[in-house]
């Protein structure tokens, strides 16, 4: 019944943007602090950005502050929005929940409750 679906992905030259979507079932995503995550293969993931139940957000640098998070809490669906895409970002992006009291401080500090499937975002000419 937890689950958590990332859509939006997709693939568009450098430059172009993407907006991706994370909806959560079976729980309220509002309780928790949430985050999206990217991996490339070979790679760790690291996180990207985060929003808190108050609505604070964290953002990594290197998105160098192209992408922004938000939460519609009415639809429990976390969004990205990523502007100006470089072939860097290209990678699957995660959306995760946690649990750690602590979450909204530090991408670093993560505790992860439930993950999502993922969904691909292609940055190439």
């Amino acid at each position: 019944q937890v689950h958590l679906a990332e859509s939006g992905g997709g693939s568009v030259p450098p430059g172009g943007s993407l907006t991706l979507s994370c909806e959560a079932s079976g729980f309220t995503a509002s309780a928790y602090c949430m985050g999206w995550f990217r991996q490339t293969p070979g790679k760790e993931r690291e996180g990207v950005a985060s929003i808190d139940t108050n609505g604070r957000t964290l953002y990594a640098d290197a998105i160098k502050g192209r992408f922004t998070i938000s939460q519609d809490n009415a639809k429990d669906t976390m969004y990205l929005q990523m502007n100006n895409l470089e072939p860097g970002d290209t990678a699957i992006y995660y959306c995760a929940t946690s649990l750690h009291p602590l979450c909204g401080e530090s991408l670093a500090i993560w505790l992860v409750g439930q993950w999502g499937q993922g969904t691909q975002g292609t940055v190439s000419s």
